[in-house]
């Protein structure tokens, strides 16, 4: 996923190596090979990366259990590639030990408490309860980062799917054995068409326009009108093309194409019985947040 510049899993190491991370493993299902070639052995990112597969999904809590062979020590630094983070690991790695909780959870203060439910902490810092969304106003937001005990995953079936917050959390949670730690840095969350657009906008855009033109861009006409719009390496722009709001993949748009508020790609790869709408060889779907 091409993000102003960079990949997506390239941002997110990138943010590790920084904090300085030396040996990464990396999750695999959907496209692993997409992901890999990538990243290789994480050479050229200044870190030792090497991939754990799932064949089958197996969730937040049975994606860790499948990776505990390629994990040295107890303690574990799990992050999500989504949302985006940019926060210090160090005083998360130190609240952790100093308070020999089985989790830790990175959460900020609750941005969206009717799209996404919240935890529930005391004075304390312990989790005492995940509540759901529409009723986490003053509730913390769990951003995808965290520090587990690896004796957590452990006494999982491997290959078995599980998750943390909706399964094996719960006891921990009622146990006081979460610890919640707020910390700083921006969360960019990427996890929608929309947001996505957002998100490279926002990384990407200069004084001089909104609109973000990935590497190996074939070719951009100059009389193309392009508006809050990403487009990605392969992508043909012709003259005339008038875009607001798009996403335009590896597609080539004819003179005069328009479209708004729009993911464009091959109409060849848009999924039979898809609501997206066919012009020709392109298929447009729409921009939902």
């Amino acid at each position: 996923m091409p993000l102003a510049g960079q990949t997506l899993i390239e941002r997110a190491l990138g943010w590790l190596v920084r904090e300085g991370a030396t040996d990464v493993v990396v999750n695999l299902h959907h496209r692993p090979e997409t992901i890999a070639a990538v990243l290789g052995d994480g050479t050229h990112l200044g870190v030792r990366v090497r991939y754990s597969w799932e064949p089958g999904i197996l969730g937040s809590a049975g994606g860790p259990r499948h990776a505990l062979p390629l994990l040295d020590g107890d303690a574990i630094l799990i992050v999500n590639a989504e949302p985006l983070v940019d926060c210090a690991v160090a005083p998360l790695v130190a609240a952790h030990e100093a308070s020999g909780a089985d989790v830790t959870l990175a959460v900020v203060p609750h941005p969206a408490p009717d799209v996404f439910s919240g935890l529930a902490v005391d004075d304390g810092g312990v989790v005492r309860a995940i509540v759901p969304k529409g009723r986490a106003a003053g509730t913390w937001h769990f951003v995808g980062v965290q520090i587990a005990a690896a004796r957590v995953f452990a006494p999982l079936p491997d290959d078995t799917p599980a998750e943390t917050m909706n399964g094996i959390y719960g006891e921990l949670i009622a146990a006081g054995r979460v610890r919640a730690h707020p910390v700083d840095g921006p969360v960019i969350h990427v996890g929608t068409p929309a947001e996505y657009l957002d998100a490279a906008i926002a990384l990407g855009r200069t004084a001089a326009s909104d609109t973000v033109i990935e590497p190996g861009v074939r070719d951009v006409s100059p009389s193309a009108r392009l508006r809050r719009t990403v487009v990605w390496a392969g992508a043909s722009i012709g003259a005339h093309v008038d875009l607001v709001n798009c996403i335009v993949t590896s597609v080539t748009l004819p003179a005069g194409f328009a479209a708004r508020d729009a993911v464009i790609v091959p109409a060849a790869v848009a999924p039979r019985g898809e609501r997206v709408e066919r012009r020709g060889d392109i298929a447009l779907f729409r921009l939902q947040a």
